[in-house]
């Protein structure tokens, strides 16, 4: 058998779970509307449509997206941009919303959600279930993944990448191999991670992402439901109760393409988030979205081309290291190393620097803001200064993270919020 034909087989028989019903509590502001994975990223893109894209061009086209918390604008992303696949086709991407199928519980934990899912799940008869995080941006071939997982003979496989320590401290779930990638010992989020042999500067993190056996899946959650001391998670439960009796290893994360080096962001602090997106300015970003072989799908909006108007000398509209997405108009204002999503207008003789611009932002004239968050809806009033004092972002009532960015949202302005 041809290794395309065992790869395609491989994908054919599995089903892909989203983890996506987080809230991401350190995301503070940005997260009171929305999931999440419902976060706009990249000038046009949210945050789900990295995993989703991942799963389509891995060959892998029977997905679940697992909801939860303030799902509306999640859901509604989904179902436009996601919606098109054909069932009779054996490819689909559903929605599942936590419906209290198996307790009167909500969802609990990771493996509770894949648990109250189980007869969804089984209807698929998928050989491998993957599951896989919904809120980290990168760019993974799940195939290799999948190939690394029968190859093995492992019951239970984690894609797992090298960190820091000091990263990785309280953070992430960390775990200990043999020379051939068996997990010897998992802990969840431990305060001291054990280093990586012969690196004491970097440990082994999991990604919370992980392929199963499916009946072995099953029983195993199907303990854990009857554990009543269990927390329902994969990396505090699940894992560590398996590992002595059962063959479980771990995948190092690779680049879905040769010599490359491998991408992925958790952006799960605002100052993570600011930074993911700044790095996509650079000439070569370690995130190329403009790469035809690996493509991100999203929901597109019909959308008028974006535009610069006015060339005075003291009224120029122009935008320079940038990214500038439909919709928006630079009317007589500079735009530096920024990101603007769809839709956003900047009036004449305001500036905008170092900044993240999400859809819908009316900034009026003669404002100045720089090391900003804005998020989607906002109109800056008329001579607002952003970015440049952080105790006066503070009285104003925005918020100023750990690193010197500034958050604005509607409701720090008083408009009416809700804005997703």
């Amino acid at each position: 058998m041809s290794n395309v034909r065992y790869i395609s087989n491989l994908t054919r028989e599995t089903y892909a779970l989203i983890l996506a019903g987080g809230r991401g509590s350190r995301l503070h502001e940005l997260t009171d509307w929305r999931a999440k994975p419902a976060l706009y990223f990249g000038g046009k893109f949210r945050i789900i449509d990295f995993p989703l894209s991942n799963c389509i061009n891995s060959g892998i086209r029977r997905v679940g997206v697992v909801t939860q918390y303030k799902s509306h604008s999640l859901i509604r992303h989904v179902m436009r941009g996601w919606g098109h696949f054909k069932k009779e086709l054996g490819e689909s991407v559903e929605i599942l919303p936590a419906s209290q199928r198996y307790s009167e519980n909500w969802y609990q934990g990771t493996a509770d959600a894949v648990f109250q899912n189980i007869d969804i799940i089984r209807h698929e008869l998928p050989k491998y279930v993957m599951v896989l995080s919904g809120d980290h941006v990168y760019r993974m071939d799940y195939a290799g993944l999948l190939a690394a997982h029968a190859e093995s003979g492992a019951d239970m496989t984690v894609s797992c990448l090298e960190v820091p320590v000091a990263e990785a401290a309280g953070a992430f779930g960390v775990m200990e191999v043999d020379d051939d990638m068996r997990i010897l010992g998992f802990e969840e989020k431990p305060q001291l991670p054990k280093h990586c042999p012969g690196n004491p500067e970097k440990c082994l993190a999991s990604m919370g992402n992980y392929v199963f056996n499916t009946e072995f899946l099953f029983d195993q959650l199907k303990k854990d439901a009857q554990n009543a001391n269990s927390d329902r998670d994969f990396g505090k439960d699940i894992i560590p109760s398996i590992i002595e009796k059962h063959k479980v290893f771990a995948y190092p994360f690779k680049s879905a393409f040769p010599n490359e080096q491998a991408y992925w962001r958790d952006v799960g602090t605002l100052d993570s988030f600011w930074l993911a997106n700044m790095e996509l300015l650079s000439p070569t970003p370690a995130l190329n979205l403009y790469d035809a072989k690996w493509p991100i799908w999203t929901y597109q909006e019909q959308l008028p081309p974006a535009k610069f108007v006015f060339d005075d000398d003291d009224r120029r509209g122009m935008a320079v290291d940038s990214i500038i997405s439909g919709g928006c108009i630079i009317s007589g204002a500079t735009v530096r190393r920024s990101v603007l999503f769809n839709e956003v207008r900047v009036c004449s003789y305001s500036l905008v620097e170092d900044s993240v611009v999400l859809p819908d932002v009316v900034v009026l004239r003669h404002c100045k803001i720089k090391n900003a968050i804005i998020d989607r809806g906002c109109i800056i009033p008329e001579g607002t200064v952003i970015g440049y004092n952080h105790d006066h972002d503070r009285a104003k009532g925005f918020r100023v993270s750990e690193k010197g960015i500034t958050l604005v949202t509607r409701d720090m302005l008083g408009l009416p919020v809700g804005y997703e």
